[in-house]
């Protein structure tokens, strides 16, 4: 029997990087998956790759879930395609990099609003569920949640705060016997990291590659992460033998953070 058979999964943010690497993770394992981004095309091709790794069934919704209605629609969605809710993934989110106090106001509203906001709702809108099944909840988060950085203030901002409401849904999932985790990824190959990495070029006048060179010599890692590398870590946060993993954060960067909290 696989791990996740008879398991529904939701993912938000499955479209791409991260989320759709879980998702497919969990599909091999065979996991019902649902996905929700707001990308028709890119959703719809997620679909057909996670369908492709051998999931039991495959649904997904389009959705703003920057608004408190797109995180409902989604949730709704995914409780009418598969019944239940076993498994969220909280993967949605692409903070923007800047210079402050030259940031316009509307990159930190928009990080906050698609990160941290759609974690609350999508929680809440599936929190009856999750209890009903002695759920799992995973929040994709992000070092930088513990290494402020001036010209990523508004990541190390979500991230702080989606790291803190974490740790208190756990407390609250212990009530309701539901497991919370959440994942710290160091620097991971995904558009996102791409887009970091393009702001900093610009802004120091340098080209990409040697943006990269440099990051992943100051980190003193051998390599960039790839989203295979989190999802192998949150499919076993998901698994049985982790349920006594509870209410903490594991860094998955590959030795780049030096301090030990």
């Amino acid at each position: 029997m696989k791990r996740f058979e008879g398991k529904s999964v939701f993912v938000s943010g499955g479209s791409k990087g991260i989320g759709l690497a879980c998702a497919k993770l969990l599909a091999n394992e065979g996991a019902r998956v649902f996905l929700a981004a707001s990308n028709n095309e890119r959703l719809s091709a997620a679909a057909d790759a996670v369908d492709a790794d051998g999931a039991a069934e495959v649904g997904y919704h389009v959705a703003d879930l920057r608004t408190l209605d797109g995180c409902n629609a989604a949730a709704s969605a995914v409780l009418e395609r598969f019944s239940s809710c076993d498994i969220f993934i909280h993967s949605a989110g692409a903070t923007k990099g800047g210079i402050f106090p030259n940031q316009p106001d509307e990159d930190m509203v928009d990080g906050f609003a698609l990160k941290f906001h759609a974690a609350v709702r999508l929680a809440r809108a599936l929190w009856p569920s999750l209890k009903e099944n002695n759920g799992t909840v995973i929040n994709i988060v992000g070092g930088f949640a513990r290494t402020p950085a001036a010209d990523f203030m508004v990541g190390g901002a979500v991230n702080a705060a989606l790291a803190n409401f974490s740790k208190a849904l756990a407390e609250k999932g212990l009530q309701d016997d539901v497991n919370v985790n959440w994942v710290h990824p160091g620097m991971t190959v995904t558009e996102r990291l791409d887009g970091i990495f393009a702001d900093r070029a610009e802004q120091q006048s340098k080209s990409v590659e040697q943006i990269k060179e440099e990051a992943v010599a100051a980190e003193g890692i051998r390599r960039l992460g790839c989203p295979e590398d989190i999802a192998e870590l949150v499919a076993y946060l998901c698994s049985p033998p982790a349920r006594h993993i509870h209410g903490t954060c594991l860094t998955i960067d590959g030795g780049g953070a030096k301090g030990y909290y």
